[in-house]
C-alpha cells in the first residue's frame, strides 16, 4: 500500500524517492527519521569552517597538534582527507536528509559549521557540526545553492590542504546521497541507483562524476552501493582500514559484482563509508 502524501512541500526527487520506498512497504518519513541522529547537548567548536577556508593553516596546525607522531606530510593529507570526509557525513548528509524528510532544510553554512575538539585520541569522525538554525529552503535551492557552495570550498581543500578531486567530491557525494544510502539494502537495487544518481547530477557541481551507485549482491540480498572513484586516505592512518566504498579496489569490486559473478559475496559495506 502507498504512503499516503504527508508534506506537500516535499520536492520532485523527494516525491520519487518516498514512492520508491512505498514500494517495499517502507515508510519515508520514518526511515529517514531513523537516519538522522540528534546530537545531545552543546558542542563547542576549535574555529568555524569559514575560518578554515580564509586561513587553511588552522587545521594544518590542529592535526600537527592533535596527531604529533604522524606529522608527516603524506600523513597529514590523509588525516585532511577524512576529515573532509567527516565533513560531508556529519554535516551534509543530515541536512540532506532533512530536506528529504521536510521538504526544506537549512543550507551548510561556513559560517555556522564548526570542528569539534577530539573525545579521543586519533578522532576522524563526528569532528564537524553545524550549529542549530538557519533559514530553511526548498529543493530546488537546497541543490542550486549547496551545488555552488561545495564547489566555492573545493579550491581550498585541493590546493591548500591537498585532497585529491576524487576523495573530496566522492565524500561530498556520499553526503549528498544520504537518503539513499539510508535505504541501499531496503529497496529495489536498480531503481535505487537511477534515482541516487539523478539526484546527483542536478547540483551542477564533480559530485556526480566521482561516484557510481551500482546494484550489488551480499550473500543472497540484492542491494545498492555508491562505489568511490576516489580514496579518502582512511587506509594509511592508524586503525583506518579500508571503507567499502573505497576507490583503491575500484576495479576488483566491479569484476565481482559484475551479473555472471553474483555468487561472489564481496565484502560487507556500510551506509555513510
Amino acid at each position: 500500500m502507498a504512503e499516503p502524501e504527508r508534506n506537500p512541500g516535499v520536492g520532485p526527487r523527494g516525491r520519487e524517492y518516498y514512492r520508491l520506498l512505498s514500494q517495499s512497504g517502507l515508510y519515508g518519513e520514518t526511515v529517514l527519521a531513523e537516519a538522522l541522529q540528534t546530537q545531545a547537548g552543546a558542542r563547542s567548536g576549535l574555529f568555524s569552517l569559514a575560518q578554515c577556508l580564509e586561513q587553511p593553516s588552522l587545521l594544518l596546525s590542529q592535526v600537527g597538534i592533535e596527531y604529533p607522531d604522524n606529522a608527516g606530510p603524506r600523513a597529514v593529507r590523509a588525516f585532511v582527507s577524512v576529515l573532509q570526509q567527516d565533513l560531508a557525513l556529519s554535516v551534509i548528509a543530515p541536512l540532506t536528509l532533512r530536506l528529504f524528510r521536510d521538504g526544506h532544510a537549512p543550507l551548510p553554512d561556513a559560517q555556522r559549521i564548526f570542528l569539534a575538539p577530539a573525545d579521543h585520541p586519533k578522532q576522524t569522525v563526528s569532528r564537524w557540526f553545524q550549529l542549530p538554525g538557519g533559514e530553511g529552503v526548498d529543493e530546488e535551492t537546497f541543490v542550486r545553492s549547496a551545488g555552488a557552495l561545495t564547489a566555492e570550498w573545493y579550491p581550498v581543500f585541493r590546493r591548500q590542504l591537498g585532497v585529491s578531486p576524487g576523495a573530496y567530491w566522492s565524500s561530498t557525494s556520499l553526503g549528498l546521497g544520504a537518503p539513499f544510502s539510508a535505504v541501499w539494502n531496503r529497496v529495489e537495487p536498480q531503481a535505487l541507483c537511477q534515482l541516487a544518481q539523478g539526484w546527483l547530477e542536478q547540483f551542477q557541481n564533480d559530485a556526480n562524476q566521482f561516484i557510481d551507485w551500482i546494484p550489488a549482491v551480499f550473500g543472497e540480498q540484492a542491494t545498492a552501493i555508491p562505489q568511490r572513484k576516489g580514496c579518502c586516505l582512511k587506509y594509511l592512518l592508524p586503525e583506518g582500514g579500508y571503507c567499502g566504498t573505497c576507490g583503491v579496489h575500484r576495479k576488483e569490486r566491479f569484476a565481482a559484482l559484475m551479473p555472471q559473478e553474483r555468487t561472489t559475496t564481496p565484502g560487507q559495506w556500510q551506509p555513510g563509508q
